[in-house]
């Protein structure tokens, strides 16, 4: 499996981007997949997942009502749509993906839980 994220960049505070991650070598149909960010100088932390068969969603505290993950099963692309930008959000994000958990397995925000991970993509908002 390869995952490819971009649509990383430098904006401003308040801005929009929209990041993708692209899958080859597998269809994620049963998996949960998921938005992860390493700010400077810090851990890697969880910002979003999403499961791929219904929908539903798990967001970070700090990014709930600004970033939207979604799904397009036809392109087999993951996105997050990040709004209202803060210099806080400044990290490289990553895009992972969980092989097809049960379907009553609920989604998680531990990153040990997921099998395949894809390289970075920067974003820099400049307040």
């Amino acid at each position: 499996v390869q995952l490819q994220a971009s649509g990383g960049g430098l904006v401003e505070a308040g801005d929009s981007l929209r990041l993708s991650c692209a899958a080859s070598g597998r269809t994620f149909s049963g998996d949960h997949m998921g938005w992860f960010r390493q700010p400077p100088g810090k851990e890697r932390e969880f910002v979003a997942a999403v499961r791929w068969s219904d929908g539903s969603t798990l967001y970070k505290d700090s990014v709930k009502g600004r970033f939207i993950i979604s799904r397009d099963n036809a392109k087999n692309t993951m996105y997050l749509q990040m709004n209202s930008l803060k210099p806080e959000d400044t990290a490289v994000y990553y895009c992972a993906g969980r092989r097809s958990p049960s379907l009553r397995t609920t989604l998680t925000s531990n990153q040990s839980r997921y099998d395949y991970w894809g390289q970075g993509t920067l974003v820099t908002v400049s307040s």
